[in-house]
């Protein structure tokens, strides 16, 4: 029987293991230093024997912003593809500086439908300077695209941090936030959630339901007064990543809701924590909780969080060709 002399032989085959320890940074040792603390014979026995480098996890190095750090998905990308994946954070900062955002044609498509059903544009997601899953700078972008694009009815689900950034820092990001809203004279706050419940990312469809309900149906708990909620909320020491949906009212009704006909642009560039909250709104046949069949809600996602999502996508993911998996099985 013919052989492929071009395929190798198998007992030349070695193995090729790849072992990612997250969190196990370099640093000089200190009473804080988990790593230099313990007891590590094989570790510090393979850094004798073998070959071994330090390399940057932050930054240019892995295709984020000059001084950000890194995170576990950033990491594990640039390891994959084996060379500097700029990320999305990245590509849309670029893309807001050269003007190009302005112009994108998916975020317009998103515009046009508002205009011509008559109905409201929705903002949802992260809204926190902790720049890992979601920028404020984005959101504050979005506020100048609606105002350019002279949509009357902007409103913004906001989603707080306490994790990647202060634990408390949800009140100050108001107060940007609000400040961006005056400037541009479009945009209202519709209802708040901290990210325990709104960004799940293990199935805990319970959490995810406490703020669909507040964004869709207006249910639950309610204030008149975003930064009032969040004062509130602090007054219980519950803070950013625990804070409670609330849905905000005027006149002791919602000010707005997700309804048939509207747009939602969910801005979170980080796909992980964005899928389960997207599926309750965009996925046909959503049967985790007991949720509304829109008709006619256009979905837009910052980023694409999941392939099969029904949803228009403003900055959809590089081809990475050549990656490391296939030298490696090559």
């Amino acid at each position: 029987m013919p052989t492929d002399t071009n395929q190798p032989n198998q007992a030349q085959i070695q193995p090729v293991v790849l072992i990612i320890c997250d969190g196990w940074g370099v640093a000089p040792p200190s009473d804080g230093n988990a790593i230099t603390q313990a007891k590590l014979p094989v570790f510090n026995r393979l850094l004798k024997t073998y070959p071994a480098m330090t390399i940057i996890a932050s930054g240019n190095e892995v295709g984020l912003e000059w001084g950000q750090m890194g995170n576990s998905e950033v990491g594990h990308l640039n390891i994959g593809a084996g060379r500097v994946y700029y990320q999305t954070l990245l590509r849309i900062n670029q893309s807001i500086s050269s003007g190009a955002f302005f112009k994108d044609e998916t975020l317009l498509k998103a515009t046009a439908h508002v205009k011509k059903n008559k109905s409201r544009l929705h903002l949802m997601g992260m809204v926190s300077n902790g720049n890992v899953h979601s920028a404020e700078e984005h959101l504050y972008a979005l506020l100048k695209f609606a105002a350019e694009q002279k949509i009357k009815e902007v409103y913004i689900h906001m989603f707080l941090d306490g994790r990647d950034a202060l634990f408390n820092g949800g009140g100050a990001s108001l107060e940007r936030l609000q400040a961006k809203i005056k400037e541009y004279g479009v945009g209202r706050v519709a209802s708040l959630a901290g990210r325990f419940y709104a960004l799940d990312r293990d199935n805990r469809w319970d959490r995810i339901e406490k703020t669909y309900r507040a964004i869709a149906e207006g249910t639950g708990e309610q204030s008149s007064d975003p930064a009032e909620a969040i004062k509130a909320s602090y007054a219980k020491e519950v803070y950013d990543e625990q804070f409670v949906p609330v849905t905000i009212t005027d006149g002791g009704k919602p000010v707005a809701t997700v309804e048939d006909n509207d747009a939602v642009i969910f801005f979170n560039f980080r796909p992980d924590r964005a899928r389960e909250l997207t599926k309750a709104f965009a996925l046909p046949g959503f049967d985790k909780f007991t949720a509304r069949a829109y008709k006619n809600l256009l979905f837009v996602t910052m980023a694409e969080f999941e392939k099969s999502l029904p949803v228009e996508v403003v900055f959809p993911p590089d081809v990475i060709k050549n990656c490391l998996a296939e030298v490696v099985s090559n």
